[in-house]
């Protein structure tokens, strides 16, 4: 009989431990965390940061940074004067097995500077882990949406000396024409692409990262086109 009672209140113990220890969570917790880290930054507040993150995190962010959670803590501060702003979460989503959850979402980051508005997109993805009784953001990596830049004016004087065969290497080229009102740049049987106008010599494909410029020789005509991608260029010699 004692011995029953014993094995009873043993697995009675070893439940109730059990559901203390349980990791659970949800992807409504997760966003609310998550929520509050961002809504810290504005203020400089590093408490959730320190709180969230674990000692051996990981980051990587959106200007390319490989931080630790040290680095990453010490990054967050107030932001100067005449500067405000928000961040927002939308379109969460989660993956939630035992001891490690994913979650993957949107950032649309709002910032005033002295009265000028300006926007921003990103998009993140943290992987949770429960250990020593708590959830905590092991890795972390943040991405920033391509957005086009604003377009500016066509100089109508200069889309003669745009246009012509330009050339990358003995039978591979690229043609820019016009219609009179925009330039397009065509590579071989492939489609025509639009390139729009930024500033001065300097043109962009909508929804393509990257910048077409345009290079004047000493002469005043156009000597090369200079395909610009993550500050590297591929000039294309001017044939015709």
């Amino acid at each position: 009989m004692h011995k029953l009672v014993g094995l009873t209140l043993l697995g009675t113990i070893l439940l109730f431990v059990s559901c203390r220890t349980k990791p659970n969570i949800t992807q409504e917790e997760l966003s609310r965390r998550t929520q509050e880290l961002f809504d810290s930054v504005a203020a400089g507040d590093k408490s959730p940061w320190q709180k969230y993150f674990a000692d051996d995190a990981m980051y990587f962010d959106e200007k390319g940074r490989n931080m630790n959670k040290s680095a990453l803590v010490a990054d967050i501060s107030p932001l100067p004067k005449g500067y405000s702003g928000s961040i927002h979460l939308g379109k969460v989503q989660s993956h939630i097995e035992g001891n490690v959850a994913l979650m993957s979402y949107d950032l649309d980051e709002k910032e005033s500077i002295f009265g000028q508005d300006l926007t921003a997109r990103y998009h993140a993805t943290d992987t949770w882990m429960f250990r020593n009784g708590q959830w905590q953001i092991v890795a972390g990596q943040v991405l920033r949406y391509y957005e086009d830049p604003a377009q500016g004016p066509l100089d109508s004087h200069k889309v003669s000396a745009y246009t012509g065969t330009y050339e990358l290497a003995p039978g591979n080229t690229l043609t820019v024409s016009s219609d009179g009102k925009q330039l397009f740049r065509q590579r071989g049987d492939r489609p025509k692409e639009a390139l729009m106008p930024e500033a001065g010599d300097i043109f962009f494909r909508k929804g393509v990262e990257g910048r077409i410029l345009f290079h004047f020789a000493a002469n005043g005509k156009v000597d090369t086109l200079i395909d610009r991608r993550n500050n590297e260029d591929v000039v294309w010699k001017k044939v015709n």
